[in-house]
């Protein structure tokens, strides 16, 4: 089995950063992208930021310039930097990973169990 676990989400005012961690653990041969979803009350779960095992970054349209993804391919680790935040980027923040757990087996979509990030003053 793989696990996920993310950490670093809270209450924080408009302008503010909050740095977000995510730590896979488990049966892991080899991990493909990593990144983070968010979803809003009431709305979709959206891609955040993700980060391929090479180092290229992919970041939804609303975050760029503000959030930036990095990842530790040694540690397996996963983390988005979060600056300028403003209330419309209040959402609970999903980990994910695609991870292959053998040499023989395909990659997999795993997720962790979310952190809520609040923005508001």
């Amino acid at each position: 089995q793989v696990q996920l676990v993310e950490s670093g989400g809270g209450l924080v005012q408009p302008g503010g950063s909050l740095r977000l961690s995510c730590a896979a653990s488990g049966s892991i041969f080899s991990i493909n992208a990593m990144g983070w979803y968010h979803q809003a009350p009431g709305k979709e779960r959206e891609l955040v930021a993700a980060i391929t095992s090479g180092g290229t970054t992919n970041y939804a349209d609303s975050v760029k310039g503000r959030f930036t993804i990095s990842r530790d391919n040694t540690e397996n680790t996963v983390d988005l930097q979060m600056n300028s935040l403003k209330p419309e980027d209040t959402a609970v923040y999903y980990c994910f990973a695609e991870v292959r757990q053998y040499w023989y087996t395909n990659f997999i979509h795993y997720w962790g169990k979310g952190t809520l990030v609040t923005v508001s003053s």
